[in-house]
């Protein structure tokens, strides 16, 4: 692996279908790289806007569905180009300490600081109705304690 396709790598921009893009740009000049997917995707999306080339034709060109053109246009009208770096994978939040039960959850232990995480655990399932590890509980309460500096978490 060359140190660009290193670099794209471990920024998370590495387009793993770069051999799908048949662009004529991305093939006979060394400036557009395949492999780097902002590039390809601003591109893409250029293509449609400025050059008014049909979004079938562009998404086909640059190795991406129509939705996938849509899904990068509204990202670069949103945040430019670096709304087109791709988000992190997995879960954007909790699915079942949400704010309300966390919320709750404090006012038990206001009520009574001796509740640890497995009595808590017993009145989330009775109150809200779905199970919860205890650990959980003790976990998110301690998230909602942290400072949000990084460096003060970790006592650095």
């Amino acid at each position: 692996m060359d140190s660009k396709a290193a670099a794209l790598t471990a920024g998370g921009v590495f387009n793993q279908r770069a051999g799908a893009v048949v662009d004529p740009l991305f093939c006979s000049s060394a400036f557009f790289d395949p492999r780097d997917l902002v590039q390809v995707k601003y591109e893409m999306v250029r293509r449609v806007l400025v050059d008014r080339v049909p979004v079938t034709v562009a998404a086909a060109a640059f190795g991406f569905s129509r939705a996938s053109f849509y899904s990068a246009a509204a990202a670069l009208e949103a945040a430019g180009p670096a709304g087109l770096v791709p988000g992190k994978p997995g879960p954007k939040g909790p699915r079942k300490l949400t704010r309300q039960v966390m919320d709750r959850v404090e006012q038990w232990r206001a009520a009574d600081p001796h509740l640890k995480g497995r009595a808590l655990a017993r009145l989330i399932e009775a109150e809200f109705g779905f199970g919860v590890h205890p650990r959980s509980v003790e976990r998110a309460l301690l998230r909602r304690r942290e400072p949000h500096d990084p460096e003060a978490a970790t006592g650095r």
